[in-house]
């Protein structure tokens, strides 16, 4: 916002010559302005950052790892049921080799506590991750909300300064605009005949 307000700034200075009196009102604006920009930088962009980004950037950041989590979870699952069926055609159809099924009972019960450890993991820890979320960005929020405050409270004070640097002929300036607003409609760019 504060660079959009200094291309304003600049556009306006530009404008007016350096001796009239909007001129001084501009070069006051800009000063205002890149003043502001100023502040903005130094205090408001680090607590921003230290105070919503880094911790929404954490939070990101924990999802990665549920979604590995799920990919390893569906792995171990077909696994298990690659496992688990080869256990149902032993004991549908038995082998030659009486070691075969237990074998294979054994390699079906590994597998079993395999996906189980990952489902159970899942199954505990995204509900905490869910219930954690409102808590954890409530402060976010709050911060975010608090910065925003600050940055409008400076820039309030700023503006209100430069309004003496505006030429007042003891109008208010609602209808000072008007009576430009005025001028300008009244304005013709071909002579009608």
């Amino acid at each position: 916002m504060t660079l959009s307000q200094q291309r304003i700034a600049e556009t306006i200075n530009a404008f007016y010559e350096e001796g009239s009196p909007l001129g001084y009102a501009g070069a006051q604006y800009k000063l205002a302005v890149t003043k502001l920009d100023e502040e903005a930088r130094a205090e408001l962009d680090t607590n921003y950052r230290v105070a919503v980004l880094d911790p929404l950037g954490r939070l990101v950041a924990v999802f990665p790892d549920f979604n590995e989590a799920r990919k390893i979870r569906a792995k171990k699952l077909l696994d298990y049921d690659r496992v688990r069926s080869n256990v149902r055609k032993l004991v549908e159809k038995p082998s030659d080799d009486p070691q075969r099924l237990p074998r294979a009972e054994q390699e079906c019960n590994g597998a079993r506590e395999i996906y189980m450890h990952y489902n159970t993991l899942l199954t505990t820890e995204i509900p905490k991750l869910v219930s954690m979320r409102v808590p954890y960005l409530d402060p976010c929020f709050t911060a975010l909300v608090k910065s925003q405050l600050r940055f409008n409270e400076s820039a309030h004070q700023k503006l209100d300064a430069i309004r003496t640097a505006f030429p007042n002929d003891g109008r208010p300036l609602e209808g000072q605009v008007e009576d430009v607003l005025l001028q300008m409609r009244e304005l013709t760019i071909c002579a009608s005949h």
